[in-house]
């Protein structure tokens, strides 16, 4: 079993458990997955820490001077995903293709569009060094959706 954070488009977020991420993909494209305060079946992975277990001779490691709590950080890290979301709107995920997509727009050989994905430091310094005209992003803080 596995347990995800799942947020709906009213910003609520939840947990759910399903058998396998397989298995939550299956029962929200069939709309089986809905957010049990507003019963809204647009649902998506929201921001969430791994559970990481802790060793059994291990003493609870206190909390820094003014880091925030638990739940602080959860609702901190879901506003950065619902941002992240926000600046992606619009932009299509070509995953491992970016350098090469990025280059076929610059050099007109496809429609210009926005994209976002992955690169090698390699080949961004590649497309930078060529003029095309590229910028970083922090690491996803929610896997990109196929609706990208």
């Amino acid at each position: 079993m596995i347990v995800f954070d799942l947020a709906c488009t009213q910003e609520h977020v939840f947990e759910a458990w399903f058998g396998s991420t397989a298995d939550y993909d299956k029962q929200r494209e069939r709309g089986l997955v809905s957010c049990p305060i507003c019963g809204d079946a647009d649902v998506r992975k929201a921001a969430m820490a791994p559970a990481v277990p802790a060793k059994s001779n291990a003493r609870p490691v206190p909390m820094a001077k003014g880091a925030p709590a638990p739940a602080e950080m959860k609702a901190m890290l879901a506003a950065l995903a619902r941002a992240q979301a926000k600046a992606l709107e619009g932009s299509e995920h070509v995953g491992g293709r970016f350098a090469e997509e990025a280059r076929a727009m610059h050099d007109g050989e496809t429609p210009e569009r926005a994209i976002h994905g992955q690169a090698t430091l390699a080949e961004a310094k590649a497309l930078v060094e060529d003029g095309v005209p590229v910028a970083p992003l922090p690491l996803p803080i929610v896997p990109p959706d196929v609706s990208h």
